[in-house]
């Protein structure tokens, strides 16, 4: 039963996604197309793989002469860097990072920063390219002053595919004010510790998908202001889990989509976040999630007390859809699988929650609990929002269905934050449901993919230098 319905969302997927994303996302222009334009080698530029030369200049100089229409290449081997990039402007471009660049020097801000670009790709030919943030250099002092790995900004169809993010000192992965991206085939792996997120995202028209995240803070998560988003999956292995916040004043928040999410030993499935505020989130479903040993499930919390109260009467919620959620809690007595605390002046509606069965690891019962959230099922009541109420529900015993199977890669313990955290190889699955097929017709990110190190077998063994 539960393999005919993964099927039949696979066999729906492409309808799904063209009704969720509000056009093309991704690069314009191949990678091989860009190579055969022009090709810039770091090697040429004065990079050495020897981990101790700053491979920066090198990346810039290569940058400023392929940055309009060429491929930066950066070889297999062991780079060293000490400089923080900002590569703006650009057209047609992109960089394959094939080898492995290890974070050197104490300075904050963003390893890599790429700005007021287009048409370009971050992507590794041999998915073993990766960027060692060895975080746990400032994480073991207690400080989260180091920098950012990979950061973008006002840049538009693009995509980052293939690359493994390792011990940022910061967050790993965000996009900034960006549009029509893709972010697929990657693998994130943080300290336990906050501030250490994987990706976040506030920006218009992206698809996430295919990607695992370790850490101990947001896993996936979108923030103000996002539109027409979909993420789908998602392999949050011992993270903070998926969530949508923290939201402020002035939340601007619609269209987004997160399915096929498998979530373990992580703070949350999902939760939205605010305290105060101003402003909307409209139209999000949560679909086709499995969770297991998680702390909270789903945690709609309008009075977040981890946050500052932000001036407002609170965020309005409106139009949100979960179904299909299966599998077990850590503690459903502590921390229920319904959690949805709205602001009494900014009452959630149009709430759904369907087809909705987790049961909890620790005792014989679990709450359901319920603050000013309009709807149906479990402790949602029926009305408008006009009117404000409480209540908790109790329940004995395990609802039918629960049980969902696990990823075969869960971890046993987190990585600590006071040694280096090694560099994983990027995975073949990355949720219990089939991989997402889109029909981008006449584009070149034409789905479905594989991993570059998986679809590399299709290239000759003499081909050197930068393909896609």
């Amino acid at each position: 039963m539960h393999s005919l319905s993964l099927i039949s969302l696979a066999l729906l997927s492409p309808l799904l996604v063209n009704a969720q994303l509000s056009g093309h996302v991704g690069p314009l222009t191949s990678s091989s197309s860009k190579a055969s334009t022009k090709t810039c080698n770091v090697q040429d530029y004065g990079a050495k793989a020897d981990k101790e030369t700053d491979i920066g200049s090198a990346i810039e100089k290569a940058w400023d002469d392929c940055a309009e229409g060429g491929v930066v290449y950066i070889p297999s081997g062991d780079y060293a860097m000490s400089s923080r990039l900002k590569l703006s402007g650009g057209k047609a471009s992109a960089i394959q990072l094939d080898g492995i660049i290890y974070r050197t020097g104490s300075d904050g801000d963003n390893l890599f920063m790429i700005e007021h670009s287009s048409d370009f790709e971050f992507f590794s030919r041999t998915s073993q390219g990766a960027i060692q943030g060895l975080g746990y250099e400032f994480h073991k002092d207690g400080s989260l002053n180091g920098p950012r790995l990979l950061r973008f900004y006002d840049v538009t169809d693009f995509s980052v595919h293939d690359v493994a993010l390792v011990d940022s000192p910061a967050f790993h992965l965000s996009l900034d004010t960006c549009k029509n991206a893709e972010i697929y085939n990657m693998a994130i792996r943080g300290g336990d510790s906050g501030g250490l997120d994987g990706v976040d995202v506030w920006s218009e028209n992206v698809w996430v998908h295919d990607v695992e995240v370790t850490n101990k803070d947001e896993c996936v998560t979108v923030k103000s202001p996002a539109k027409n988003i979909l993420v789908e999956n998602i392999y949050c292995n011992w993270s903070g889990g998926c969530a949508m916040g923290s939201l402020g004043a002035d939340t601007n928040i619609s269209d987004v989509v997160y399915r096929n999410v498998y979530t373990w030993k992580s703070n949350q499935m999902y939760m939205i976040k605010s305290n105060g505020g101003s402003g909307s989130v409209s139209n999000l479903v949560l679909e086709n999630f499995i969770g297991h040993g998680n702390a909270y499930s789903l945690d709609i919390d309008g009075e977040w007390s981890s946050m500052s109260t932000v001036s407002g009467d609170g965020v309005q919620l409106n139009n949100i859809t979960v179904r299909n959620w299966k599998g077990t809690e850590e503690d459903g007595a502590a921390r229920g699988p319904i959690k949805v605390v709205c602001a009494e002046k900014a009452p959630c509606t149009d709430i759904t929650i369907d087809d909705f069965a987790l049961w909890t690891e620790s005792g014989d019962e679990q709450t359901y609990s319920c603050e000013n959230g309009f709807g149906s099922g479990f402790c949602l009541q029926d009305g408008d929002g006009t009117s404000s109420y409480s209540t908790v529900i109790t329940e004995t015993a395990a609802p039918t269905g629960y049980e969902a199977s696990s990823m075969s890669n869960d971890l046993s313990t987190a990585f600590g934050t006071d040694a280096s955290i090694p560099i994983p190889t990027i995975p073949t699955s990355f949720s219990l449901a089939p991989r997402p097929t889109v029909p981008w017709q006449g584009l070149p990110q034409a789905m479905p993919r594989k991993p570059h190190h998986l679809r590399r077998r299709l290239v000759s063994a003499t081909v050197a230098g930068p393909v896609n």
